[in-house]
């Protein structure tokens, strides 16, 4: 019988690696964070204490669970340090070159039956698998960002993955308060991105046509679309609505519908002109501190659902 994980290790350091290492932390396990750089490692328990703040102001946590959590986070600045783990979550920035010198390294480093997942979003698992010494061991947990807000976790097992190892992923991931979900197959994207994307260029093309404005399809989506899907998925709204009838619906606006690869000039409009969103203050829209403060206060009401 396997082991439970009682230790996780994360190497890197960015919103992500810390975002998994706190969900580790705060459901019991000892959590031990790496990275090369002294400075990102002295940021882990800043970050990780925001975190666990948001968590405290929507009503989720107190004090207490707060210190117990930060206490189990620990930093180190040397891979040595993953062969204490039974579970290890690669967070390093989306470099293919970056991720597989990283493996090369990591087969000599980690216990016998440890497993290896990445955080990817982008890379398939048998793409990424190239460099490691025990490909079996090996899989992608695509969190998305926060942790803390958003549950889901997408486990994409690669060829040479063993379905033991995809069981105890998907053991581990309900053990930390996620929602794991296993693709049958890597595609590019998994589920969720494409899922996002392809609403992102209707969105692109909806505003490109003239029809209506970046405000008032968001407007749309969160007061429709938006709430319905927190419920049922699109299929089961289809079946809901009648299938007969999404034919009809489909038959003719499915021809409608962009398909072209044109749409992305809107966005790239706007990053050559300095506006790439929030960090830089402007991108749709101009974030100013009022508009902050509200997606704030919609934000702290979604994490207080839990």
């Amino acid at each position: 019988m396997k082991k439970t994980v009682t230790v996780a290790g994360v190497i890197g350091t960015g919103l992500m690696g810390v975002g998994i290492a706190t969900q580790c932390a705060l459901h019991g396990l000892r959590t031990i964070v790496h990275d090369v750089d002294p400075a990102r490692l002295e940021s882990v328990p800043v970050k990780a204490r925001a975190v666990l703040d948001e968590l405290i102001d929507a009503g989720r946590i107190d004090a207490a669970t707060r210190a117990a959590a930060l206490a189990r986070i620990e930093t180190s600045a040397t891979l040595e340090a993953m062969a204490e783990a039974q579970f290890v979550f690669e967070a390093v920035p989306e470099v293919l070159d970056l991720k597989h010198r990283l493996y090369a390294q990591i087969g000599a480093v980690l216990a016998p039956d440890a497993i290896l997942a990445s955080n990817t979003s982008g890379f398939e698992p048998d793409l990424l698998a190239g460099p490691l010494a025990a490909p079996e061991r090996f899989l992608i947990a695509h969190f998305w960002n926060p942790p803390h807000m958003i549950p889901l976790v997408e486990v994409v097992p690669g060829r040479a993955t063993t379905p033991d190892v995809t069981a105890r992923t998907e053991t581990l991931m309900r053990a930390i308060g996620m929602e794991p979900v296993v693709l049958a197959k890597a595609i590019p994207g998994f589920v969720g991105n494409r899922l996002q994307f392809a609403v992102l260029r209707e969105a692109l093309n909806i505003v490109r046509s003239g029809a209506a404005s970046p405000e008032v399809v968001d407007r749309v989506m969160k007061a429709s679309l938006g709430r319905r899907w927190g419920i049922v998925g699109p299929f089961e709204s289809a079946d809901m609505g009648g299938l007969d009838t999404f034919v009809d619906i489909a038959s003719h606006l499915m021809p409608e519908l962009a398909k072209d690869e044109e749409v992305i000039d809107l966005l790239r409009a706007q990053v050559q002109a300095g506006r790439v969103g929030v960090r830089s203050g402007a991108g749709f829209y101009d974030w100013d501190e009022a508009h902050v403060a509200r997606v704030k206060a919609a934000r702290k009401k979604l994490i207080a659902l839990g």
